[in-house]
């Protein structure tokens, strides 16, 4: 089954490009199947490059996914037009009294501030809390899983000496976990961060554990079973070239910057880089998908309310 969204969001072409099942929402009508219906709060500034990432692997699966895409209610962003906004996107007020079998919130690049001075930290923590009634499963990206791990459990974002750059192997620390399902014993996942999370903090937490990790990096990847949640802290929806595109934007800007480690052929920045993450992307965000469908209400208003998993 497809991803649904409008024919006219970019994402639909290059999904189309890609070979990805895409449909719109008068197609997504005619057939008689209740879809899962996963929330994308975008907190991102390149919006569109965000959707497309996070459409590609969650429209990979076999099952029909109604998207939408969710902005906090008065942040204004700069760099994607009004247009685009008005017209694709609903804010959090607006949403707040529906359910969603799955949300993902992304990261945003404030992580340099305490999270009680971000403009937009009280009604986010307004979204943590509707997470737990209007939400089946929650999935926490880079600084929106550290915020959201931050809000729940008290785990600190530490800040770094310097920035977590490049590509690093991670080891598969619950082979057994459904959400890691396919895994090998370890894999690369992009990192791009100024702050970390530690792993005795997290050991500190009863019911956290973690899933993924890096020698290197830190946790990776941990799950909040009391939250119904997942956070991530590094960036498996990354295209090919986004480590490349923050590279060189730093390089132009004058901002000092160290080459991404192992991502470039070499650590060489003038060769085309290497993706060797693109596979457990799709494994980790399908198993997500797939574990939502076998554990959430078929009707959807018991959401927050019952459980339903068909494994049992």
């Amino acid at each position: 089954m497809p991803i649904k969204i409008p024919s006219d969001l970019p994402a639909y072409d290059v999904l189309t490009n890609e070979g990805v099942m895409v449909m719109s929402p008068d197609q997504a009508a005619r057939q008689d199947i209740r879809p899962l219906r996963i929330g994308l709060l975008n907190l991102m500034p390149k919006k569109i490059q965000t959707e497309n990432q996070f459409a590609r692997l969650i429209g990979a699966t076999p099952l029909q996914i109604d998207l939408t895409l969710i902005r906090m209610t008065e942040h204004q962003t700069r760099n994607t037009a009004a247009e685009h906004m008005a017209e694709f996107y609903q804010s959090f007020q607006e949403v707040k009294d529906q359910k969603f079998d799955g949300l993902l919130i992304t990261g945003a690049p404030i992580e340099h501030l305490p999270f009680e001075e971000v403009t937009y930290w009280d009604e986010l923590c307004e979204v943590f809390d509707w997470t737990q009634t209007n939400v089946h499963s929650t999935f926490g990206v880079c600084w929106g899983g550290m915020a959201m791990i931050n809000y729940f459990n008290g785990v600190k974002k530490h800040m770094l000496d310097h920035k977590a750059f490049g590509c690093f192997r991670h080891q598969n620390m619950t082979p057994a976990s459904p959400y890691l399902r396919g895994f090998s014993d370890d894999c690369v996942v992009p990192v791009s961060r100024w702050t970390e999370i530690r792993q005795e903090e997290v050991e500190a937490c009863p019911g956290l554990s973690t899933m993924l990790g890096s020698d290197e990096t830190g946790p990776c990847l941990i799950e909040d079973p009391d939250h119904r949640a997942l956070y991530i802290f590094n960036h498996f929806e990354y295209d090919s070239d986004t480590l490349k595109q923050e590279y060189d934007r730093d390089v132009a800007s004058g901002t000092e910057i160290n080459v991404p480690l192992n991502y470039y052929p070499d650590d060489d920045p003038t060769r085309v880089p290497q993706n060797r993450w693109r596979s457990h992307a799709h494994l980790l965000y399908g198993n997500w998908i797939n574990e939502i469908y076998e554990t959430t209400p078929y009707e959807i208003d018991r959401i927050g309310v019952e459980t339903t998993d068909l494994r049992a």
